[in-house]
């Protein structure tokens, strides 16, 4: 998943807008490898969110925030799951990831079925 470049959520300084880049398959069938999505650096996720989200070993992953959650240090965080439970890596497998570590959330997929995002299944 790529998503050029990141910059912190809540930055009066950079950019409100981006794009990222779908490449596996974890969150079919709402979106499919290369999708292009538009994403808000600036919108605070809520549960049932798609978003853009960093995992502890620096993978920036698109997956689905489920519900807040406390990281095991106790500071604010997500429970992010795949659509797809069988297929990528999530929440099951790594844990709860901090809030300052989803970077965006998805607000359209722009390319090439334009439209909203649907729920999850």
């Amino acid at each position: 998943m790529g998503t050029g470049s990141v910059v912190p959520r809540g930055s009066r300084w950079g950019p409100r807008w981006g794009w990222a880049r779908v490449s596996g398959a974890s969150m079919s069938p709402a979106l499919r490898p290369g999708d292009r999505l538009l994403v808000s650096y600036r919108r605070p996720a809520r549960p049932g969110d798609v978003v853009v989200a960093r995992l502890a070993d620096g993978t920036v992953v698109v997956k689905r925030a489920a519900e807040r959650r406390r990281t095991p240090t106790g500071g604010p965080g997500w429970w992010l799951l795949s659509d797809d439970p069988a297929v990528g890596v999530d929440s099951r497998h790594r844990g709860v990831v901090g809030e300052h570590d989803v970077l965006a959330v998805v607000v359209a997929r722009a390319w090439p079925r334009p439209g909203p995002i649907a729920p999850a299944a």
